[in-house]
């Protein structure tokens, strides 16, 4: 089964014009992390969104943020998507539903699970149901609440609000919108103490460590009393979050439950049969069974003992309505620890003979069977044997219900990829000229191809050589999506996941085109050379007067002496260390290549752009003589679901050919995103080991976009990305070229941090000086 979009471009195209550039784009991506069949429901239900008539937010929205849904919690939810959002429709406006769509990526990330993101859903059609008008401030603060609340404390939070408020539409948005005090309290009480989907990496890092293979973990709604995690299809269900027991951590808690269903899966061969067993035989079984695979799991990481140890629980008198209870308690620890005494004759008798056998029996299900009936026996000769209800309060936090036990699936445990979300990953691989040549299966196959193989030459048609098959016939590479955040000044608030990110490629041109402007611009080259020999490392220098240092500073050490004789108190720094100079420096020259780029400047020959273009080339020629590793980036936008991010030369390559060609072959267009361009051109950033990180911007004017009226809000936004790489150590500075960026540029960037250059053909002796002066 194959899709083609080409039976729904026309439709979605019409429906939303601004997918006509990023449609393919997005279709490459559901590919390939979609079957076949889900891509067809994906599909299919943009179609549906379209009948609502909602506006094409919606639409774009909707096919924008699936795919990042799905990779988090299976194909199989589009159909619930798709179904709660055409039942909120008959109760919400299209602008609602689309704030839903757009904060989903965030929900599913933090629920983790399928089942969980089907109750969130129910969840938001019964506030809409009570509270409508609840909705809009909820989702501006949804990622707090998500990341503070499980479902079910959601669920009581959210319940609080719609009765409290049912009536007082004022504060009904304050409460939602976590600005009352009584909001902010009612959170507080539900806020648990460790959230399972905080914790899921370490604890994957964990079993992995243990047992040298992979185990699914997936949440559970933890929402009613006696909740105890699961093993079910393949994977381990633990709580959405738990509590600190005492001195044992939550995520301590979140090991031993781990630990435990671990040595279930990998010391059992088979399950056992319920026939004939009474509900009160089938408890005491699974106790000597959970016995049994604790020893298993002791022996071959004898620390567990200690963790499980840890959370046996010693309950105080009164607290059972049953006495048997108290000696299940003690019971249950004297199958743990050999040693360990009831004071029930009858019963450590019984241990006894558990800690004597078991070695002979560790992987036999049937030798707990075996015991867990005599137990019962010997309770049941006393009438001493509690009711299921009562027996059922023996609260040993960390162990699940057991379940898995009374199983008799034949399932392949060895296995542990094969019980994960069924999602098609899409393979490519890297091959030889020649294999790519004579193994290609299908060669016209489209983007939910299983397998694309590349070739990292150009493949040259012998009829035409010199153009390259993928210069005639390819298709321009596109990177996966990156989202990012969006500052809205109106509310507060950031919007999560609201502008999507593209790294493109910009066409080649003439290397020498750059060569000649370096001659061209002779006279200032003699202006760099002195930058580059004022700012390069000047060898080794040689710190003095250290109470640490890595040898002995004679001078310092003879002055210390002669005090030392005269009865003075020496000075004790009499140490000196040799420092080897570096600047420790990683820049990212980025540049607007916005559509008023390409106007020529007023009183010369050049563009703005051609300008932008030398100055980068003299600045890059300075920075590569000092040795500062950098790269030159550029952007523009066409609208938030579409910013285009070009890297003409990255840290790691040299300034040679080929990036001199990709400089010539800058092109302007499209408008000026600034704040999702400056957060990814940081993500890039953040991954260099310098101390010292700069981002220098060089703009021609404000930001602004094709789909943003309010000329505050890209400039807000900008200033609150320029905050928050401040707090990634980050740096940013500004050189705009705009004679009239005094209204905005300080507010963005700070008084500061920013230049303007009120002569534009100025601009390539400017920028080189600028960053002598920025890194000296």
């Amino acid at each position: 089964m194959t899709v083609d979009l080409g039976d729904y471009r026309e439709e979605l195209v019409k429906a939303a014009p601004d997918l006509e550039e990023t449609l393919d784009g997005l279709f490459h991506e559901s590919a390939r992390l979609m079957s076949p069949a889900g891509l067809k429901d994906y599909l299919d239900g943009a179609r549906a969104l379209i009948s609502l008539g909602k506006g094409p937010n919606l639409l774009v929205s909707y096919l924008d943020e699936m795919p990042q849904v799905v990779k988090e919690c299976g194909e199989d939810i589009i159909r619930d998507v798709v179904g709660a959002t055409l039942k909120l429709s008959s109760m919400v406006s299209g602008e609602i539903l689309t704030l839903m769509i757009s904060t989903l990526p965030g929900a599913a990330r933090r629920f983790g699970d399928a089942d969980l993101l089907r109750d969130y859903l129910q969840l938001l059609h019964r506030l809409a149901a009570r509270a409508p008008r609840g909705l809009r401030p909820m989702f501006g603060v949804l990622e707090e609440l998500l990341s503070k609340l499980t479902l079910s404390g959601l669920r009581r939070w959210v319940d609080f609000g719609a009765e409290a408020y049912r009536r007082d539409l004022p504060k009904q948005a304050d409460y939602f919108g976590l600005v009352s005090e009584d909001s902010r309290a009612v959170l507080k009480q539900e806020r648990r103490g460790t959230l399972f989907i905080d914790s899921q990496r370490r604890l994957n890092f964990y079993l992995r460590a243990f047992w040298a293979r992979d185990f699914f973990l997936r949440p559970s709604a933890a929402d009613h009393a006696g909740f105890r995690p699961f093993i079910e299809d393949g994977a381990l269900h633990l709580p959405d979050a738990v509590d600190q027991l005492g001195e044992v951590s939550g995520l301590d808690l979140y090991r031993a439950m781990c630990a435990h269903m671990a040595a279930h899966i990998t010391s059992s061969d088979k399950g056992l049969s319920q026939q004939a067993l009474s509900p009160a035989q089938i408890f005491f079984v699974g106790m000597l069974e959970d016995a049994r695979i604790e020893h298993c799991a002791i022996r071959q990481f004898p620390g567990l003992r200690d963790l499980f140890r840890s959370l046996m629980p010693v309950s105080p008198k009164g607290h059972y309505e049953h006495d048997t209870m108290y000696l299940l308690e003690k019971t249950a620890k004297a199958l743990l620890e050999p040693g360990v005494r009831t004071g029930d004759l009858a019963i450590d008798s019984l241990v006894e003979q558990f800690h004597i056998n078991i070695g002979a029996n560790e992987r036999e299900t049937m030798f707990s069977w075996g015991l867990g009936v005599e137990l019962y026996n010997l309770l049941a000769e006393r009438r001493a044997v509690p009711s299921l209800r009562i027996l059922e309060t023996l609260n040993i936090p960390y162990r699940d219900d057991n379940r898995f036990v009374w199983t008799m699936d034949d399932y392949d445990w060895s296995d542990s990829t094969a019980y994960q979300p069924d999602l098609q990953k899409q393979v490519r691989r890297n091959v030889g000229l020649m294999e790519f040549i004579n193994e290609v299966d299908v060669e016209t196959a489209g983007d939910d191809a299983q397998e694309v193989w590349v070739l990292s030459s150009e493949l040259f048609p012998y009829e035409d050589e010199g153009v390259s098959y993928n210069d005639r016939e390819g298709k321009e590479p596109v990177s996966d999506p990156f989202h990012y955040g969006e500052w809205d000044y109106k509310v507060q608030l950031s919007r999560p996941s609201w502008a999507t990110v593209y790294e493109r490629r910009q066409g080649r041109g003439d290397p020498e085109a750059i060569d000649a402007v370096l001659t061209a611009h002779k006279g200032i080259s003699h202006r760099i050379r002195q930058i580059v020999d004022r700012l390069r490392p000047q060898g080794i220098t040689r710190q003095r007067r250290l109470e640490d240092g890595d040898e002995l500073d004679i001078n310092a050490a003879v002055d210390a002496i002669v005090m030392s004789r005269i009865g003075m108190q020496p000075d004790p720094r009499i140490t000196m260390r040799n420092v080897i100079n570096r600047r420790d420096l990683a820049v990212v020259i980025l540049l607007d290549l916005s559509e008023s780029t390409n106007e020529t400047v007023r009183g010369a020959d050049k563009t703005v752009l051609e300008l932008t273009r030398d100055a980068s080339a003299l600045l890059a020629s300075a920075i590569n003589g000092i040795g500062d590793p950098f790269a030159i980036h550029g952007f523009a936008s066409d609208g938030r679901h579409d910013v285009q991010y070009y890297r003409f030369k990255d840290f790691d390559q040299r300034l040679d050919a080929e990036v001199k060609s990709r400089l010539a072959g800058m092109k302007g267009g499209l408008s000026t995103r600034m704040g999702a361009a400056m957060r990814h051109a940081a993500h890039h950033l953040a991954q260099r080991s310098e101390q010292h990180k700069l981002l220098l911007i060089v703009t021609d004017g404000e930001p602004a976009d094709i789909d943003e009226r309010d000329p505050q809000y890209l400039r807000m936004d900008a200033k609150k990305a320029t905050a928050e790489l401040q707090r990634m150590g980050i740096s940013s500075y500004c050189l705009t070229l705009d004679p009239e960026a005094d209204r905005y540029v300080s507010r963005i960037f700070g008084s500061n941090n920013y230049t303007i250059v009120d002569q534009v053909e100025r601009l390539p002796e400017k920028l080189p000086s600028l960053f002598a002066n920025l890194t000296k």
